[in-house]
């Protein structure tokens, strides 16, 4: 993940369009043949077509990260992005709890409970 991390940023991968890019997480399968990368995007505008754009270096990416640990790893992984859709589960939380709060309280004055 901070190898990947560094690469994105040395290639200029994680500001793109005046969003950002970062690697959110980094699983890799038991058989180290697979690399499935998460990718969580901040104001991105398009975050399908960025994810494509990025897809698309895949092979240039994974000879980067290779010629990084070519000393630790017999063979580099097959890198595999996703997008990472947790913050959009929390922002989406969060205005749950508020609309459930402000329902709350709208109920508790309209009951005159304190």
């Amino acid at each position: 993940m901070e190898e990947l991390s560094d690469i994105f940023m040395r290639e200029g991968l994680n500001m793109i369009d005046g969003g950002m890019v970062s690697i959110s997480k980094v699983t890799v399968t038991p058989d180290l043949l697979e690399a499935r990368v998460y990718l969580s995007f901040f104001q991105v505008s398009d975050n399908a077509a960025l994810l494509h754009k990025i897809k698309e270096r895949s092979g240039e990416l994974r000879k980067l990260l290779g010629m990084r640990v070519k000393n630790q790893l017999r063979r580099v992984p097959e890198l595999i992005y996703y997008t990472d859709d947790t913050l959009d589960h929390v922002f989406k939380m969060e205005e749950l709890f508020k609309k459930i709060n402000e329902e709350r309280e709208e109920f508790n004055k309209k009951n005159n409970i304190s």
